[in-house]
């Protein structure tokens, strides 16, 4: 394990990681991981040094969001993980662009999985297929930026339902809209590559399955049609993103599930 590399990609998605770290300094930690005796030892300093940051004894409610965020990066760090890998299939800008996404989930995942320690879940196995639902999605590039739609915008409609149970814990509720702000620009960057605006306009997009986008057609925040009339709908409905419940991501991720 390279605890050097662990922290820099905790900075990567959370600026502010060495503020929280107030208790040990940058060059103490990494001399006294540096030490052979605490070679051995360097996980549980870890562990501890981010529960100190990142809060207290993590509640039950608290890590079930995080394990649930942590499964959503999981699919979606392995998804360009392996679609980088595949020859052929990203080249160009697409090339640029997947390669700083996929840098970006791959920090996500090593961010969770080190504020949740031992109860951290496994990463699962993946079938991105979906049951034989979207054939070839790593030799197909329009399969491909399909797919990758779906995470992303899925992604960003999920943390936005989770945070709410974040409310007690600031540090873990400001890392999660770190994260979520994150999701939201790969999605405006990979609906771009294929094609369509930055936003959802309504609850559909060509070749996405219907559940991702299921009921963002809704005009709740704040009630904008009726407190400013002659506002088109689409537009209501391209200026919010309404959340998913963690059952509603369920039903979109689980035929990915190998």
């Amino acid at each position: 394990m390279n605890l050097q590399n662990i922290i820099s990609e905790l900075e990567k998605v959370d600026g502010d990681v060495y503020d929280r770290l107030k208790h040990v300094s940058r060059r103490s930690m990494f001399n006294m991981f540096s030490r052979k005796a605490a070679a051995v030892a360097a996980p549980t300093i870890l562990a501890s040094a981010l529960n100190k940051a990142y809060g207290q004894a993590l509640s039950p409610v608290v890590v079930d969001v995080l394990n649930f965020a942590l499964t959503l990066e999981y699919l979606e760090a392995e998804f360009y993980n392996v679609g980088m890998d595949s020859p052929g299939l990203l080249t160009g800008t697409a090339r640029v662009v997947y390669g700083q996404i996929q840098k970006h989930e791959n920090a996500h995942v090593a961010l969770l999985k080190s504020v949740l320690g031992g109860q951290a879940v496994a990463k699962p196995a993946f079938d991105f297929t979906a049951k034989g639902m979207f054939p070839n999605p790593f030799s197909n590039y329009q399969v491909y930026l399909t797919l990758s739609q779906a995470f992303e915008d899925t992604g960003v409609r999920a943390y936005k339902g989770q945070a709410p149970k974040l409310i007690d814990n600031d540090p873990i509720l400001t890392t999660a809209l770190q994260i979520h702000s994150v999701e939201a620009r790969h999605a405006a960057r990979v609906r771009e590559l294929r094609g369509e605006k930055g936003w959802v306009t309504g609850n559909t997009s060509p070749g996405v399955p219907a559940a991702v986008y299921a009921g963002d057609e809704a005009v709740k925040h704040l009630e904008i049609s009726s407190l400013f009339p002659g506002i088109p709908v689409e537009h209501s409905t391209q200026a919010w993103d309404e959340p998913l419940t963690k059952e509603d991501v369920l039903k979109i991720v689980t035929p990915f599930l190998a």
